[in-house]
């Protein structure tokens, strides 16, 4: 009889460390997330400005010549040597790639295949980094092997820099 309480506590004792054992995992599994206060979740300032400038131009027209001004008017409030290289790259892709249309992307100025942005230009102050860059979104056909670039930091625009963007540009829209 000392033998059957024994092995019903013990059979019991299993039954309890197993439910246990479900509802910790259960908890430990409950919260996939970062706890709202953690500044992972936090955008700054200048990436909130470039998500309204996005929404305006979702909401903006189709028009290829609102498009084009906007791009103009965006270069226009760049710094220094930002906009002088903005208008250049502004320059190169449209003679490379005359069949792209001219508008902004996240406030940026951007050149676009049909609805699809293929690459852009993001000057330095934007996001206070020290380089301007000139990059492409997936929509970009550039896929070289198993691994390609996607963007370029730009300091300044030799001749042999103007050469690789035109030929980047033509690759990207066939």
């Amino acid at each position: 009889m000392a033998a059957k309480k024994t092995a019903a506590k013990k059979t019991a004792a299993k039954k309890t460390a197993a439910t246990t054992m479900k509802r910790s995992t259960a908890k430990s599994t409950t919260r996939t997330t970062a706890p709202r206060n953690a500044s992972s979740g936090k955008f700054t300032a200048e990436e909130r400005a470039a998500m309204k400038e996005y929404v305006k131009e979702l909401k903006a027209s189709k028009d290829r010549d609102e498009q084009k001004q906007r791009l103009l008017e965006a270069i226009a409030k760049m710094e220094g040597s930002d906009r002088a290289m903005a208008k250049r790259v502004d320059a190169i892709v449209m003679a490379a790639a005359p069949q792209l249309e001219q508008r902004t992307w996240y406030g940026m100025p951007a050149y676009a295949k049909g609805d699809k942005v293929l690459c852009f230009f993001q000057d330095a102050a934007k996001f206070k980094a020290r380089y301007a860059t000139f990059g492409f979104s997936d929509e970009a056909n550039l896929d070289k092997g198993g691994m390609w670039p996607t963007s370029y930091a730009l300091k300044k625009l030799t001749a042999a820099d103007e050469a690789k963007i035109t030929a980047l540009v033509k690759q990207a829209v066939r």
